[in-house]
């Protein structure tokens, strides 16, 4: 698959379309779902918030659950994680987060703004500063976890950092195009654009891999 924007949406549609016979009606639903708004995104180059927007809902639309964040939803999300990883038998998602995207990685983790109990300490008015002890301690673990080359942790801590992103600009909590969020906004994207390709594609190449019934299903 080649790797030019505009032609990996229509790379995964073609493959969705040859090996279609061999996902169940919900699993082909889901992929097709997931390969639509990722071709949206990708004519999003020049509007970094939109490309992220239609980029999350291309990922949703593969995990097609709805999560918030608790420990419950982390837990499920891991699982998620944990089985894409035990399919990528070339080591596609290590690579791109450990070898290509390390930088943005550590960038991202590192941004206090995308940090929910920063923002949450902020709301209730709490001067006691302990969201910066989490704060470090959590970078660190994101750190470690590059160092250590341990993948599921490194996605765990990523996503949480986006799913903060994705709510400011879901829910308003951001300016288009604000130049206050640029950092995060062009990282989580630039993440974002290279993974959801790859979750897709090891979810098409995988057909006996069950995930669930989708949400919802179209109705007649």
């Amino acid at each position: 698959m080649t790797k030019n924007e505009g032609t990996l949406a229509a790379a995964l549609k073609d493959k969705l379309h040859a090996l279609g016979d061999t996902h169940d009606p919900s699993s082909y639903i889901r992929l097709h779902r997931a390969i639509s708004w990722l071709a949206r995104a990708e004519r999003e180059s020049g509007d970094l918030d939109a490309r992220f927007v239609f980029l999350w809902i291309a990922f949703n639309a593969a995990y097609a659950q709805e999560f918030e964040p608790d420990e419950e939803a982390r837990q499920q999300l891991r699982g998620f994680f944990d089985r894409l990883l035990a399919l990528d038998k070339t080591g596609r998602i290590h690579s791109l987060l450990l070898r290509k995207y390390s930088g943005p990685i550590r960038t991202l983790t590192s941004n206090r703004f995308v940090f929910e109990p920063f923002w949450r300490a902020l709301r209730e008015h709490d001067a006691s500063e302990h969201w910066k002890e989490s704060f470090q301690a959590s970078s660190r673990m994101a750190t470690q976890a590059l160092l250590d080359q341990k993948v599921g942790t490194v996605l765990s801590v990523v996503f949480d950092r986006l799913y903060v992103l994705r709510n400011q600009l879901i829910h308003g909590g951001a300016t288009w195009n604000s130049q206050l969020n640029r950092d995060q906004v062009k990282d989580g994207s630039t993440i974002l654009f290279e993974i959801v390709p790859i979750i897709v594609d090891l979810m098409l190449e995988n057909p006996d891999e069950r995930f669930g019934t989708i949400m919802y299903p179209p109705l007649s």
